[in-house]
């Protein structure tokens, strides 16, 4: 039996006497979410009684919302493959995504995604949802992203997405020498005419910041850090092409794979206000192998 997603709270003074509809609202339940808990499944108690949203409320009650079941498409499948879970708890996971696992199925990757994967981990933990990527990594990127395990917290991340309270940190080897060792590159990025995958600065493109750091110079590449204000597609492979920097191994921006077979890109830092436990957590994830031979072949 799948459990459920619940939320609950206790009316605190400042909230008796208010309709439960704006109570609910305060908590940051949508309009979308009430008409799903409405017809879908869900329900709302006020001290285990079934109530609609014109409830009064009084202080001390024990507001209870269960919110639908959620159900994959049938056109995602599930697959076992391995799951590296760096937190996990009722409302979230955090992994770490190895290089060449698409986060979502393509029409050349239909099975072998990190949704195929969460998709069977959901259902070995009775977890009654389907995917919900808070952000996504290229395929061949590496690193850390949240997956909010039911629509209601990926609502929240939403917004504190819209508010740049996530935080993301990338370490990437790019060729060659950066003139400034320190920057933002703001940089509208927009689709290459000729290509439905490739991307490019350009004047009518959306609005796009990277700020970047050299942490280390090599012989014929540099190791940066790079934070995102905006999260476009291939935000970092583009902008560091534009810097004239490509990164190792992205053939399609520039780079060449001499040293590393894919983009020397990782997402290493991960900092973000947990929206159901009102609390800040921050991840780690160290170099993967191909990126951390490299640096080490190089050193000194």
């Amino acid at each position: 039996m799948h459990k459920l997603f619940t939320l609950s709270w206790h009316v605190t003074d400042s909230f008796s006497g208010s309709l439960l509809r704006d109570f609910l609202k305060r908590h940051h339940i949508s309009r979308a979410a009430l008409t799903d808990i409405k017809f879908k499944g869900g329900c709302i108690e006020v001290n285990g009684e079934k109530v609609n949203v014109l409830h009064i409320l009084t202080i001390g009650d024990f507001v209870k919302v269960t919110f639908p079941p959620e159900y994959p498409s049938e056109n995602l499948h599930k697959s076992p493959l391995p799951l590296d879970v760096i937190y996990e708890d009722d409302y979230l996971l955090v992994i770490n995504k190895s290089a060449g696992m698409p986060s979502i199925p393509t029409r050349e990757h239909l099975n072998d995604s990190l949704s195929n994967a969460l998709l069977f981990y959901y259902e070995q933990n009775g977890i009654a949802s389907t995917v919900h990527l808070v952000n996504r990594l290229d395929r061949d990127t590496s690193g850390l992203l949240i997956v909010a395990k039911y629509r209601h917290v990926h609502f929240l991340f939403s917004q504190a997405q819209e508010q740049r309270a996530i935080k993301r940190t990338y370490r990437a080897l790019v060729h060659g020498t950066l003139s400034k060792k320190e920057g933002v590159i703001d940089a509208p990025i927009g689709r290459k005419n000729d290509s439905i995958i490739e991307r490019m600065v350009r004047s009518d493109g959306q609005h796009a910041v990277t700020h970047y750091k050299v942490i280390q110079e090599y012989d014929g590449f540099s190791e940066v850090d790079l934070k995102l204000d905006t999260g476009r597609t291939h935000q970092i492979r583009v902008h560091m092409e534009y810097l004239g920097s490509p990164l190792l191994g992205d053939s399609l921006y520039g780079g060449n794979r001499e040293k590393i077979s894919r983009q020397a890109l990782h997402s290493y830092k991960l900092t973000f206000f947990h929206p159901i436990l009102q609390r800040e957590l921050a991840f780690q994830s160290p170099l993967p192998e191909d990126m951390q031979r490299l640096v080490q072949q190089n050193r000194g």
